[in-house]
C-alpha cells in the first residue's frame, strides 16, 4: 500500500466508525452527501488534472501507485471522497450536539470578509494559477451564499471550517513533506504566493474552504428538498 493511501485510510477510519453514532447518525445523510462529494469531485478532478499537466503541482512516484487517471494517481481521486467525507462529518457532529454556535451572530460578516479577501487575492494574483483559480472559485461560492442563499446553518459551517483545519493541516502536512524526506505532493511556487504554513501552501486554507462548503451546500439543499416533499 502506498504512503498516500495509508494517510487517507488513517484519516477515514475514525469518522467512518463514528458515522453510526446514534445522535449524529451520519450514515443517514450519505445519499445527500454523496451528491455533494460527487459535484465537488468533478470540479476538482478536472482542475487537479489540468494543474498536474501544466506543472502547477505534481505527485512523487515513490509514494503513490502507478495507476493514473486524468494524469492523477488513484489516491488523489480517493482524496476527493475521503477528505470531504471527514470534513463534513465534523459539521454534522456540530449540528447534532449543539443547538447553535457562537458564530451564528456573525456568520454573514464572516462570509463577506472571506468573500472580499478571496476575490481580492484572485484579482491581485492573476499570474499565479493556483492562487488565482483557488481564490476565484471560493469567492464565487461565497458570493452565491452571501447574496442569494443566506442559510442559517452557515454558523455551523464556519465553526466546522475552523475546527477542520487542524486535521486538514495534519494530513496536508504529511502530504507536503513535513514527515518525509520528499513531499508526496509538490507545488510549483511560481504558481502560488510562496507562503507556507510549515510545509503547506497558504492557499490550501482556501482550497479547504471550498472542499467543505460545496459538499455541505449540496447536501443541505438535497435534504431540504426531501423534507419539503414529505410535508
Amino acid at each position: 500500500m502506498s504512503l498516500y493511501a495509508i494517510i487517507l485510510l488513517a484519516a477515514l477510519v475514525g469518522p467512518l466508525a463514528l458515522s453510526f453514532d446514534k445522535k449524529v447518525a451520519f450514515y443517514k445523510q450519505w445519499p445527500a452527501l454523496g451528491l455533494g462529494i460527487l459535484a465537488n469531485g468533478i470540479l476538482f478532478i478536472i482542475w487537479d488534472g489540468w494543474f498536474a499537466r501544466t506543472g502547477v503541482w505534481g505527485f512523487n512516484s515513490s509514494y503513490v501507485w502507478d495507476i493514473r487517471l486524468n494524469d492523477l494517481p488513484i489516491e488523489e481521486w480517493a482524496f476527493f471522497v475521503v477528505i470531504p467525507y471527514c470534513s463534513v462529518f465534523i459539521y454534522a457532529c456540530l449540528k447534532a450536539y449543539f443547538k447553535s454556535t457562537f458564530l451564528d451572530s456573525i456568520q454573514h460578516q464572516l462570509t463577506l470578509f472571506f468573500l472580499v479577501a478571496t476575490f481580492t487575492m484572485a484579482l491581485l494574483n492573476s499570474d499565479k494559477a493556483y492562487t488565482f483559480y483557488n481564490c476565484l472559485i471560493a469567492s464565487v461560492l461565497l458570493f452565491i451564499h452571501y447574496l442569494f442563499l443566506k442559510k442559517n446553518w452557515m454558523g455551523y459551517f464556519w465553526l466546522a471550517y475552523f475546527i477542520h483545519l487542524v486535521p486538514f493541516f495534519v494530513v496536508n502536512g504529511i502530504l507536503t513533506g513535513i514527515a518525509t524526506p520528499e513531499p508526496v505532493v509538490w507545488y510549483n511556487n511560481q504558481e502560488n504566493l510562496g507562503v507556507r504554513l510549515f510545509t503547506i501552501p497558504v492557499e490550501d486554507t482556501v482550497y479547504a474552504l471550498t472542499c467543505l462548503l460545496l459538499p455541505i451546500t449540496i447536501m443541505e439543499w438535497v435534504q431540504g428538498r426531501n423534507s419539503q416533499q414529505k410535508i
